[in-house]
């Protein structure tokens, strides 16, 4: 049997308890891409949850062919589920998406026509629907990490982007890093933009951030990308 052609499109996401969610938002990427794109996949990675997603997400890739799952065997962080998903994805363009139904599907493909033009496509929350404690986090991280990097993005916690591969076949990643993919790839020589996005209330599970590991955690890790910024090599050879 011939091998499967590779998709053009892999959306990668990471999961921590959100069995509430998992079904209507794979309805909603299906009912998004389909028709839209030549071919697509849904990559789901199980980051340890304990809530019943993990069955729930077997039985999705059951009823949906584009559906793929990988389960990690216990919690391992935010970081590792896209590190792992970016590993099995096959497609050229590359989508990173969260699993709270915060975002619309639909805004892939508002971030697609520029993917043509750019190596990373960021949204932007220009209207977050999240409650004080996430948003006066948020708002104090991208003001310092905007000062320090220079990566020239609103949002950079906005999980809805899109990667050409060969960003992420160049990026290192480490815990944390996947708060700091625009200054990462602009450091690597790597176009960048960002274009505003749909934003809605959580209706099911609970965040995952808060103060202490978003805030604090975020400063943390913007010490390493400032060193690397200022410790990586760059040079061209010439003609």
């Amino acid at each position: 049997m011939p091998p499967s052609p590779r998709p053009h499109l892999s959306v990668v996401i990471p999961i921590c308890n959100e069995r509430d969610n998992l079904s209507p938002l794979t309805g909603q990427i299906l009912k998004a891409l389909s028709g839209q794109v030549p071919s697509f996949e849904i990559l789901y990675v199980d980051d340890g949850s304990t809530d019943g997603s993990g069955p729930l997400l077997d039985q999705l890739a059951r009823d949906y062919p584009e559906v793929r799952v990988f389960h990690f065997d216990r919690n391992y962080g935010q970081t590792a589920a896209f590190d792992a998903g970016f590993r099995q994805a096959a497609g050229e363009l590359i989508v990173t998406l969260d699993g709270d139904l915060q975002y619309d599907a639909h805004d892939i493909l508002n971030l697609l026509p520029l993917a043509q033009q750019y190596d990373l496509v960021c949204g932007w929350r220009k209207d977050r629907h999240d409650n004080l404690v996430k948003r006066l986090s948020s708002r104090i991280a991208n003001a310092v990490r905007v000062a320090v990097t220079r990566d020239g993005v609103h949002d950079t916690g906005c999980s809805l982007k899109v990667f050409r591969r060969r960003v992420l076949e160049r990026i290192p990643l480490f815990e944390g890093m996947h708060r700091f993919f625009p200054a990462l790839a602009r450091m690597h020589g790597f176009t960048v933009t960002e274009t505003p996005v749909a934003h809605f209330p959580r209706a099911h599970g609970q965040s995952k951030y808060g103060i202490g590991n978003r805030l604090f955690k975020s400063l943390r890790d913007l010490i390493a990308v400032w060193w690397m910024q200022r410790r990586g090599l760059t040079y061209r050879y010439r003609a």
